[in-house]
């Protein structure tokens, strides 16, 4: 009897079993289709969301992308243009011929010919008084090179914080909307969630395009500044030269 009895149930139980694999298998598939895929459309309107951090990070990106061009423009073939010229400056005052060099530094526009200039106005000092003057200038020159870079150091190092902060006021939003929604589990909370991942994700682009620019243009100020350095040195040998030459020839026509 208990065999023929489980005989009749397990047709029915294997229906049953059937029936609610079906269930699961369209749920799943109608979860699947209503899920939302990411569009651009959708992705502009999470970014309209979090505008509240966004766009101090559009402001961020546009002045550091405004000072790397800037900054590109003015350092780009300085550093062969001042080799150029102060290896012209240094032979033409080695004939000697102060007064040609002189005039060359006044008619150029390069950092360096404000550097040698101002040097060239002393004469008969010390060594080390030329390397003063010569440092103070380079000093004043390196500083308007660093103009604007600190914005784009600022940036880098706010961006992520930015997005953070982005990333807490969405995920503040979204625990506001499941607590005042009636029902709908992650689905309520899904947009907040994905404006706080926008916000974090557009943080972190900002912050390392900001840091890049900002590595490489202190670099590129490192390598002008070197180039001034060894140029200001030439400049000493060759007043140096320039004053004992005559001086020896002063000795000698006594």
């Amino acid at each position: 009897m208990a065999g023929s009895r489980l005989a009749c149930e397990q047709p029915a139980i294997n229906q049953t079993i059937s029936q609610t694999n079906n269930q699961t298998n369209n749920h799943t598939n109608d979860s699947e289709d209503d899920a939302p895929m990411l569009t651009a459309e959708h992705l502009i309107d999470l970014i309209v969301m979090g505008w509240l951090s966004n766009i101090p990070l559009a402001i961020g990106s546009i002045v550091t992308l405004g000072v790397f061009f800037d900054r590109w423009r003015t350092f780009r073939g300085l550093a062969e243009t001042s080799k150029r010229f102060a290896s012209d400056v240094i032979a033409t005052l080695a004939l000697p011929d102060l007064i040609a060099a002189r005039r060359k530094c006044e008619m150029s526009e390069l950092p360096i010919a404000k550097i040698f200039n101002e040097a060239l106005r002393w004469e008969n000092i010390a060594v080390e008084d030329y390397d003063r003057v010569l440092a103070t200038m380079r000093a004043e020159a390196s500083a308007d090179l660093r103009r604007g870079i600190w914005m784009v150091g600022t940036v880098g190092s706010l961006a992520p914080f930015v997005g953070l902060f982005g990333t807490v006021v969405g995920i503040i939003r979204a625990f506001g909307d499941l607590a005042g929604g009636e029902g709908g589990g992650f689905s309520v909370v899904a947009s907040s969630l994905s404006e706080a991942l926008v916000a974090t994700a557009a943080g972190l682009a900002v912050a390392i395009v900001a840091l890049s620019f900002y590595n490489y243009l202190n670099t590129r100020v490192g390598a002008i500044a070197a180039v001034y350095a060894r140029a200001s040195e030439r400049l000493v040998q060759a007043i140096i030269y320039v004053e004992t030459g005559a001086t020896r020839s002063a000795g000698d026509a006594g």
